[in-house]
């Protein structure tokens, strides 16, 4: 089963709801057939290249919020996620800047079969540890942490290989349904808006599953099935026989 996550790195709810799908999956009884898929959903546009300001700045220039009500709405994310394991998760005390730059790294890391790896690792670097990710040399110390080759990484992004790539991400997330992030896609029929509870993933998951696999009952001694090694004879007329 495959399930597609559409992110955005500087979302705290996309990081906290990363950290959900995967204890969910991990509580899932057939986890290990499910396949998680990152994908792009940058939101930052409104940030020249280059440009980085603090939480604090952004969230008063673009939406009014600050002194004790933004302390109260981050500080509710980040006690979330303390809760859930996450810790430290920083979220008022980081920087935002435009994130294009940096979904291309992961994309050219999901080429290099990395995606679940480079996207673990960054949002570990921005939440965890308030690291810059929105430089060329920051994205290539990334890229050195999870083993992809540097010089490589360097090209890829210098050239721009991966920029049609996010968009398209991008792109494709919208035509789903997908107004926002973090946006989560089950079998390619079940779509989740938002960070949605663990319980409430795992629901879904189960739900999904069951959709698609039909359960298969015992036949029983009487069963009269063939098989690769030949025909069963029910217990009966075998006692007979």
């Amino acid at each position: 089963m495959k399930v597609e996550i559409w992110s955005e790195i500087t979302c705290p709810w996309c990081g906290l709801g990363s950290h959900r799908l995967d204890r969910a999956v991990e509580r899932f009884e057939y986890g290990d057939e499910v396949e998680v898929i990152h994908r792009s959903f940058p939101l930052s546009d409104r940030y020249p290249v280059g440009s980085i300001v603090s939480v604090r700045e952004a969230t008063l220039q673009n939406y009014g919020l600050a002194g004790a009500r933004l302390e109260a709405v981050t500080g509710r994310v980040e006690a979330m996620a303390e809760r859930e394991g996450l810790s430290p998760y920083r979220v008022l005390e980081n920087q935002v800047g435009n994130t294009r730059l940096a979904h291309e790294f992961l994309a050219h890391a999901s080429a290099e079969g990395k995606n679940r790896a480079a996207w673990d690792r960054i949002f570990r670097a921005y939440f965890g540890e308030a690291r810059p990710v929105f430089g060329l040399d920051e994205l290539l110390d990334l890229a050195d942490e999870i083993g992809l080759e540097r010089e490589e990484t360097w090209r890829a992004l210098a050239e721009g290989r991966f920029r049609h790539r996010v968009q398209d991400e991008l792109e494709r997330g919208q035509q789903m349904g997908a107004t926002g992030a973090p946006f989560t896609l089950v079998d390619g029929r079940y779509a989740v808006a938002g960070a949605q509870e663990t319980d409430a993933l795992l629901s879904i998951l189960r739900q999904v599953w069951d959709d698609t696999h039909p359960t298969v009952l015992p036949a029983g001694d009487n069963a009269t099935v063939c098989g690769p090694d030949g025909c069963a004879v029910p217990a009966d007329r075998a006692a007979h026989a």
